[in-house]
């Protein structure tokens, strides 16, 4: 047994003290992960410092050279050697580790960055003369005067030079940067007040800027909506709904994208508490549920969420990176971000997103495989037109169904206060084409019809509850002592939704009420289920999901189906629905339900500009 562990001897172990730099190296490998570790502490202690305007240089993406310059308030000469050694901060007192304020406060950043890497520090705090200080691989040199306006600048040279094990598991310099980027991008989010520059100095000089965003003006939501225009562009700023929630203390505020700016990736999503990024399962996974039944299961919602409460309610003295926080009632915050993200996209109605119509001009206008020839320049017009009546027939035979119709009726007068307009006709028995005020929209019958149909049966199921159905038999369900608890004390929440459950002796469930519309079905895997989620989540929508999920094929098959011929009444009435009902922009399964061009987008199209 000793051959298979050779950390087990013969000779007693002996329990000894390591030496400084040893302990340096280990806080090294918990507090910097990789270059874009480095940047992040650095950065944030920038902003501890009050800075305004912060920059960050790399090389060879951060190995070989991080450089992050800011206009704070500077450290003062005789407190540099203080400022790296360990657990020493400006930040707390240590009388409260949970009244936190400030980005750091364990002290460990500077001295682990010196102790694997060649770092310097040079400063100017108000009033006084710069200075600066040289840490190689853990030995520290005097401080020394130096020039300097104000601010501090920290260079940090070969990271992990002193711990080379540490470079080989270093991705590509391109991934390194890549990390960096999005390390500043999301200090750049929780403080669009701060300006940023981020440079790649990888070839010398001045190098590139890799991305800017100067300082936001106005209130702090035009600030926020600038800086993510910024950040994420100006696409997701069109397409987002501002959210502004507050419950028992905690403040909701930011953006969240409809449900038809959807993305194939969770790369959109950023979650910020009390001005910290942070990546908490908890909170993804209460974002993601606000979107449930709007998007389908390979599409994930964008948004930037800012949380602020009290911090005596939050824990972030959880890891040493400081991007997990713990809440003192995980419940209350994840129903604010359901609730609060499910109102506001309600109070979007049916509004849809732009890439949506933006995609379709795209695919109407194909770029030119040859110069145009305008009509005014051609000279055998006869022939031409021949050409293009022929081309234009191949085209309807081989794209049209044989049943393509268009039905004009009686088209009711333009109605310009109406978002989506009024009933011009309809085509291949399935679009709707509608004339706004400054453009046309074309509807998916179907699809918006089915969206109204399931909102419908949702409101219905509020006002009337779920229908219980009794088993002749109940179900017996053997889940232990401490998970048959934690279920019973969500009795009367799945009560609401038609599951009875009841104690039946120590760790056994009986199962006496199922709801109805979901038929004969496996309770104990119902439950498994809820479990499952009360464990990761706090709360369950299991039984609310598959409810909704049979509600959401019902309203499939009670929709106007495709191929049905509809009257301008009827195509009308349905455009006024769709304005009066929630989420109508996109169908249960995500999918747009209708395309909007402006009237000058298909101008464009025919060169009328």
């Amino acid at each position: 047994m000793n051959e298979l562990n050779p950390n087990i001897g013969d000779v007693t172990p002996v329990i000894r003290q390591l030496d400084e730099a040893a302990i340096n190296r280990i806080a090294a490998g918990e507090v910097v992960e990789r270059p874009a570790s480095a940047v992040k502490e650095l950065v944030e202690n920038a902003l501890d410092a009050g800075a305004r305007r912060i920059e960050v240089s790399y090389s060879q993406g951060g190995k070989s050279l991080i450089r992050v310059s800011d206009d704070g308030c500077g450290i003062p000469g005789e407190d540099l050697p203080l400022a790296l050694s360990r657990h020493a901060t400006s930040k707390i007192d240590g009388s409260d580790l949970l009244n936190i304020q400030s980005f750091g406060f364990r002290g460990e950043a500077l001295p682990s960055l010196g102790a694997v890497g060649r770092l310097s520090i040079t400063t100017r705090a108000s009033g006084q003369d710069g200075a600066e200080i040289h840490v190689t691989g853990g030995c520290m040199t005097g401080v020394k005067p130096a020039a300097l306006n104000a601010g501090t600048v920290v260079t940090l040279k070969d990271l992990f030079f002193a711990t080379p094990a540490r470079l080989k598991f270093m991705r590509s310099d391109r991934a390194e940067a890549q990390a960096i980027g999005d390390v500043i991008k999301r200090l750049a989010m929780a403080e669009p007040f701060v300006g940023f520059v981020l440079r790649d100095v990888s070839d010398g000089g001045d190098g590139r800027i890799v991305f800017r965003a100067d300082p936001e003006n106005g209130d702090m939501f035009d600030a926020i909506l600038g800086r993510l225009s910024r950040v994420l562009g100006p696409q997701f700023a069109e397409n987002a709904v501002p959210i502004d929630a507050e419950r028992d203390g905690i403040r909701m505020a930011g953006y969240a994208a409809l449900p038809t700016y959807s993305r194939g990736s969770a790369v959109t999503q950023y979650l910020f508490v009390n001005g910290r990024p942070v990546r908490d399962r908890m909170l993804y996974g209460a974002l993601r549920a606000a979107y449930n039944d709007l998007l389908s299961r390979d599409r994930h919602p964008a948004a930037a969420l800012f949380l602020t409460c009290d911090p005596l309610l939050v824990d972030v003295n959880v890891h040493p990176a400081k991007t997990e926080v713990r809440f003192r009632d995980p419940a209350v915050v994840r129903g604010l971000i359901v609730s609060g993200l499910r109102h506001a996209l309600a109070q979007a109605g049916h509004r849809s997103s732009s890439t949506v119509s933006q995609a379709a001009l795209g695919a109407i206008s194909p770029p030119p495989a040859a110069p145009r020839v305008y009509q005014m320049d051609r000279t055998e017009k006869a022939s031409v037109f021949a050409e293009f009546q022929g081309a234009y027939s191949a085209r309807v035979e081989r794209h049209a169904p044989d049943d393509a119709h268009v039905d004009t009726g009686e088209p009711a007068a333009p109605t310009n206060d109406t978002p989506l307009g009024a009933a011009r006709a309809q085509m291949f028995e399935n679009y709707i084409f509608a004339q706004t005020e400054d453009g046309m929209v074309i509807v998916d019958q179907h699809a918006a019809h089915e969206r109204i149909v399931y909102e419908n049966l949702k409101s219905q199921m509020a006002e009337n509850g779920v229908a219980a159905q009794a088993l002749l038999i109940p179900d017996i369900v053997d889940l232990g002592e401490a998970d048959a608890t934690r279920l019973l004390d969500e009795a009367e929440t799945l009560s609401e939704l038609g599951l009875t459950i009841e104690p039946f002796g120590p760790g056994t469930i009986a199962v006496r009420e199922t709801p109805a519309i979901l038929g004969p079905c496996d309770a104990a895997a119902i439950l498994q289920d809820v479990l499952d989620e009360l464990h990761e989540q706090g709360e369950s929508s299991t039984v609310r999901g598959r409810i909704e999920a049979i509600l959401s094929r019902v309203a499939c098959h009670g929709s106007i189906r495709s191929g049905r011929r509809m009257n301008a009444d009827e195509m009308n009435a349905l455009l006024r629905q769709m304005e009066s009902t929630p989420h109508s922009g996109q169908c249960n399964h995500g999918r747009p339900t209708y395309v909007e061009l402006k009237f000058s987008d298909i101008e464009k199209l025919f060169d009328r500009t």
